[in-house]
Protein backbone atom coordinates (compact mmCIF):
# COMPACT_ATOMS: atom_id res chain seq x y z
CA UNK A 1 0.00 0.00 0.00
CA UNK A 2 1.80 3.53 -1.21
CA UNK A 3 0.95 6.06 1.52
CA UNK A 4 0.28 9.44 0.18
CA UNK A 5 3.49 11.37 1.32
CA UNK A 6 3.09 15.50 0.45
CA UNK A 7 5.73 16.70 -1.54
CA UNK A 8 6.76 19.00 1.53
CA UNK A 9 7.45 16.03 3.28
CA UNK A 10 9.72 14.61 0.99
CA UNK A 11 11.51 17.93 0.09
CA UNK A 12 11.95 18.09 4.17
CA UNK A 13 13.50 14.18 3.90
CA UNK A 14 15.80 15.64 0.92
CA UNK A 15 16.85 19.21 2.87
CA UNK A 16 17.88 16.92 5.68
CA UNK A 17 19.91 14.49 3.41
CA UNK A 18 21.49 17.53 2.12
CA UNK A 19 22.26 18.56 5.68
CA UNK A 20 23.87 14.73 6.51
CA UNK A 21 26.07 15.30 3.64
CA UNK A 22 27.96 18.61 4.56
CA UNK A 23 28.45 16.65 7.97
CA UNK A 24 29.86 13.45 5.99
CA UNK A 25 32.03 15.49 3.58
CA UNK A 26 34.02 17.45 6.52
CA UNK A 27 34.26 13.90 8.03
CA UNK A 28 35.45 12.07 4.87
CA UNK A 29 37.91 15.06 4.61
CA UNK A 30 39.27 14.69 7.74
CA UNK A 31 40.32 11.14 7.16
CA UNK A 32 41.52 11.48 2.97
CA UNK A 33 45.32 11.46 2.43
CA UNK A 34 46.09 11.30 6.10
CA UNK A 35 48.38 8.57 7.68
CA UNK A 36 46.93 5.95 10.39
CA UNK A 37 45.84 6.73 13.30
CA UNK A 38 48.80 5.45 15.71
CA UNK A 39 46.33 4.94 18.16
CA UNK A 40 44.14 2.37 15.69
CA UNK A 41 44.35 -1.23 15.67
CA UNK A 42 46.57 -3.13 13.52
CA UNK A 43 43.75 -4.92 11.50
CA UNK A 44 42.22 -1.71 10.77
CA UNK A 45 42.80 -0.04 7.47
CA UNK A 46 42.64 3.73 7.65
CA UNK A 47 39.69 3.85 5.53
CA UNK A 48 37.83 1.23 7.79
CA UNK A 49 38.22 3.84 10.79
CA UNK A 50 36.60 6.83 7.95
CA UNK A 51 34.29 4.37 7.29
CA UNK A 52 32.89 3.40 10.30
CA UNK A 53 32.77 6.60 12.20
CA UNK A 54 31.17 8.41 9.28
CA UNK A 55 28.19 5.52 9.15
CA UNK A 56 27.84 5.88 12.98
CA UNK A 57 27.77 9.67 12.77
CA UNK A 58 24.64 9.12 10.18
CA UNK A 59 23.08 6.51 11.74
CA UNK A 60 23.06 8.93 14.99
CA UNK A 61 21.81 11.62 13.26
CA UNK A 62 19.11 9.78 11.16
CA UNK A 63 17.85 7.80 14.28
CA UNK A 64 17.64 11.11 15.88
CA UNK A 65 15.55 12.78 13.34
CA UNK A 66 13.14 9.80 11.77
CA UNK A 67 13.32 7.26 14.98
CA UNK A 68 10.96 5.06 13.01
CA UNK A 69 12.98 4.95 9.69
CA UNK A 70 15.33 1.91 8.74
CA UNK A 71 18.75 1.87 7.96
CA UNK A 72 20.80 -0.27 5.59
CA UNK A 73 24.70 0.71 5.15
CA UNK A 74 27.93 -0.98 4.75
CA UNK A 75 29.48 -1.23 8.03
CA UNK A 76 26.78 -1.83 10.71
CA UNK A 77 23.99 -4.14 11.55
CA UNK A 78 20.59 -3.01 9.99
CA UNK A 79 18.17 -1.90 11.49
CA UNK A 80 14.04 -1.60 10.83
CA UNK A 81 13.82 -2.77 7.14
CA UNK A 82 10.55 -3.31 7.27
CA UNK A 83 9.98 -0.24 7.77
CA UNK A 84 8.07 1.92 5.03
CA UNK A 85 10.91 4.90 4.98
CA UNK A 86 14.30 3.18 4.57
CA UNK A 87 17.57 5.23 4.60
CA UNK A 88 20.67 3.51 2.71
CA UNK A 89 23.73 4.91 2.85
CA UNK A 90 27.15 4.19 1.76
CA UNK A 91 29.67 6.60 3.87
CA UNK A 92 33.07 6.23 1.70
CA UNK A 93 31.72 4.49 -2.07
CA UNK A 94 35.18 4.28 -3.63
CA UNK A 95 36.98 2.59 -1.24
CA UNK A 96 40.02 1.65 -3.22
CA UNK A 97 40.10 5.27 -4.83
CA UNK A 98 39.67 7.04 -1.20
CA UNK A 99 42.63 4.51 -0.03
CA UNK A 100 44.77 5.53 -2.92
CA UNK A 101 44.76 9.28 -2.60
CA UNK A 102 42.26 9.68 -5.73
CA UNK A 103 40.27 11.85 -5.02
CA UNK A 104 36.88 10.71 -7.30
CA UNK A 105 35.13 8.71 -4.04
CA UNK A 106 32.23 10.34 -2.61
CA UNK A 107 29.46 9.80 -0.20
CA UNK A 108 26.02 7.98 -1.08
CA UNK A 109 22.35 8.54 0.58
CA UNK A 110 19.09 7.64 -0.62
CA UNK A 111 15.92 7.22 1.45
CA UNK A 112 13.60 4.79 0.02
CA UNK A 113 9.73 4.65 0.37
CA UNK A 114 8.04 0.99 0.42
CA UNK A 115 11.35 0.15 -1.35
CA UNK A 116 11.36 2.73 -4.05
CA UNK A 117 14.19 5.42 -3.58
CA UNK A 118 12.67 8.46 -3.98
CA UNK A 119 15.72 10.75 -3.06
CA UNK A 120 19.20 10.30 -3.59
CA UNK A 121 22.17 11.85 -2.98
CA UNK A 122 25.63 11.57 -4.31
CA UNK A 123 28.47 14.16 -2.37
CA UNK A 124 32.22 14.49 -3.86
CA UNK A 125 33.91 15.83 -0.87
CA UNK A 126 37.23 16.81 -3.00
CA UNK A 127 35.59 18.17 -5.52
CA UNK A 128 33.00 20.18 -3.68
CA UNK A 129 30.22 18.45 -6.04
CA UNK A 130 26.78 17.20 -4.82
CA UNK A 131 24.21 15.79 -7.31
CA UNK A 132 20.73 15.69 -5.47
CA UNK A 133 18.09 13.44 -7.12
CA UNK A 134 14.21 14.04 -5.58
CA UNK A 135 11.32 11.96 -7.87
CA UNK A 136 9.18 14.72 -9.45
CA UNK A 137 11.91 17.10 -9.67
CA UNK A 138 14.97 17.66 -12.33
CA UNK A 139 18.21 16.69 -10.57
CA UNK A 140 20.35 18.88 -9.12
CA UNK A 141 24.20 19.37 -8.77
CA UNK A 142 25.08 22.25 -6.33
CA UNK A 143 21.73 23.45 -6.60
CA UNK A 144 21.47 23.68 -10.67
CA UNK A 145 19.62 21.74 -12.55
CA UNK A 146 21.57 19.06 -14.53
CA UNK A 147 20.59 17.00 -17.45
CA UNK A 148 22.41 13.79 -19.06
CA UNK A 149 24.06 14.25 -22.86
CA UNK A 150 20.59 12.80 -24.20
CA UNK A 151 22.95 10.81 -26.83
CA UNK A 152 21.41 7.27 -28.65
CA UNK A 153 23.39 5.62 -29.99
CA UNK A 154 26.63 3.30 -28.73
CA UNK A 155 28.75 4.38 -31.73
CA UNK A 156 29.00 8.20 -30.01
CA UNK A 157 28.97 6.82 -26.57
CA UNK A 158 31.35 7.28 -23.65
CA UNK A 159 31.49 4.34 -21.38
CA UNK A 160 32.77 4.29 -18.17
CA UNK A 161 33.08 0.83 -15.96
CA UNK A 162 34.87 1.41 -12.06
CA UNK A 163 37.28 -1.72 -13.08
CA UNK A 164 37.79 -4.53 -15.24
CA UNK A 165 38.64 -6.83 -11.49
CA UNK A 166 35.04 -6.15 -10.85
CA UNK A 167 33.17 -8.69 -13.67
CA UNK A 168 33.53 -12.41 -13.36
CA UNK A 169 34.64 -13.74 -17.19
CA UNK A 170 31.07 -14.25 -18.32
CA UNK A 171 30.62 -10.15 -16.97
CA UNK A 172 33.82 -9.17 -18.77
CA UNK A 173 32.87 -10.63 -22.11
CA UNK A 174 29.41 -8.91 -21.59
CA UNK A 175 31.47 -5.10 -21.07
CA UNK A 176 33.72 -6.32 -24.31
CA UNK A 177 30.18 -6.79 -26.17
CA UNK A 178 29.33 -3.43 -25.52
CA UNK A 179 32.74 -1.56 -25.52
CA UNK A 180 33.65 -2.46 -28.43
CA UNK A 181 30.37 -0.74 -29.99
CA UNK A 182 31.33 2.94 -28.22
CA UNK A 183 33.56 5.89 -29.06
CA UNK A 184 35.48 5.64 -25.83
CA UNK A 185 35.74 3.52 -22.96
CA UNK A 186 37.21 4.76 -19.14
CA UNK A 187 37.94 3.20 -15.94
CA UNK A 188 37.50 4.65 -12.39
CA UNK A 189 35.22 7.04 -10.74
CA UNK A 190 32.57 4.92 -8.49
CA UNK A 191 29.72 6.90 -7.44
CA UNK A 192 31.30 9.88 -9.54
CA UNK A 193 30.91 8.44 -12.78
CA UNK A 194 27.45 8.46 -12.33
CA UNK A 195 27.08 11.92 -11.51
CA UNK A 196 28.81 12.68 -14.75
CA UNK A 197 26.48 11.00 -16.44
CA UNK A 198 23.26 13.14 -14.50
CA UNK A 199 24.99 15.95 -15.89
CA UNK A 200 26.01 15.14 -19.67
CA UNK A 201 29.79 14.17 -19.54
CA UNK A 202 29.46 10.44 -19.67
CA UNK A 203 27.27 8.48 -21.86
CA UNK A 204 26.74 4.42 -20.22
CA UNK A 205 27.85 3.20 -17.53
CA UNK A 206 27.95 -0.87 -16.68
CA UNK A 207 28.83 -2.28 -13.64
CA UNK A 208 28.18 -5.97 -12.16
CA UNK A 209 27.98 -7.30 -7.86
CA UNK A 210 27.37 -3.78 -6.86
CA UNK A 211 25.29 -4.08 -3.71
CA UNK A 212 21.98 -1.65 -2.76
CA UNK A 213 23.96 0.50 -0.93
CA UNK A 214 26.32 1.51 -4.02
CA UNK A 215 23.18 1.93 -6.52
CA UNK A 216 20.38 2.88 -4.79
CA UNK A 217 21.47 6.77 -3.81
CA UNK A 218 22.31 6.55 -7.77
CA UNK A 219 18.21 5.87 -9.47
CA UNK A 220 16.65 9.06 -8.64
CA UNK A 221 19.75 11.42 -9.86
CA UNK A 222 19.85 9.68 -13.08
CA UNK A 223 16.13 9.17 -13.80
CA UNK A 224 15.72 12.90 -12.84
CA UNK A 225 18.63 14.51 -15.56
CA UNK A 226 16.52 12.15 -18.22
CA UNK A 227 18.51 8.91 -18.07
CA UNK A 228 17.47 5.31 -17.35
CA UNK A 229 18.98 2.89 -14.58
CA UNK A 230 18.34 -0.87 -14.73
CA UNK A 231 19.77 -4.27 -14.28
CA UNK A 232 21.44 -5.44 -16.92
CA UNK A 233 17.83 -7.20 -18.12
CA UNK A 234 16.39 -3.97 -18.36
CA UNK A 235 14.48 -4.47 -15.16
CA UNK A 236 13.92 -2.01 -11.92
CA UNK A 237 17.17 -1.87 -9.80
CA UNK A 238 15.74 -3.23 -6.05
CA UNK A 239 16.82 -3.80 -2.55
CA UNK A 240 17.23 -8.08 -3.98
CA UNK A 241 18.58 -7.29 -7.06
CA UNK A 242 21.63 -8.81 -8.48
CA UNK A 243 23.45 -5.92 -8.60
CA UNK A 244 24.63 -6.14 -12.27
CA UNK A 245 23.48 -2.06 -12.94
CA UNK A 246 23.02 -0.49 -16.54
CA UNK A 247 22.93 3.34 -16.85
CA UNK A 248 21.94 5.16 -19.75
CA UNK A 249 21.81 8.69 -20.79
CA UNK A 250 18.85 8.13 -23.15
CA UNK A 251 15.94 5.46 -23.06
CA UNK A 252 17.50 4.83 -27.18
CA UNK A 253 20.67 4.38 -25.99
CA UNK A 254 19.59 2.09 -23.18
CA UNK A 255 17.70 0.12 -25.02
CA UNK A 256 20.45 -0.35 -27.95
CA UNK A 257 22.91 -1.41 -24.87
CA UNK A 258 20.22 -4.33 -23.75
CA UNK A 259 20.15 -5.07 -27.44
CA UNK A 260 24.65 -5.97 -27.94
CA UNK A 261 24.17 -7.70 -24.26
CA UNK A 262 21.71 -9.96 -25.51
CA UNK A 263 22.43 -10.48 -29.19
CA UNK A 264 24.59 -13.99 -29.85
Amino acid sequence: MHSHMSNSDTDRLAQFANTLADTTDAMAMSYFRKPLDIEAKADDSPVTQADRAIEAEMRRQIAEAFPSHGILGEEHEDARLDAERIWVIDPIDGTKSFLSGMPSFGTLIACLENGVPDIGVISIPPSGERWIGQSGKPSRLNGVPCQTSGRLHLSEAILYTTSPDNFDAAGLAQFEKLSGKVTMRRFGGDCYAYGLLASGHVDLLFEMNLHPYDYMALIPIIEGAGGVITDWDGQPLSLTSEGNVIAAASAELHAEALNALHRD
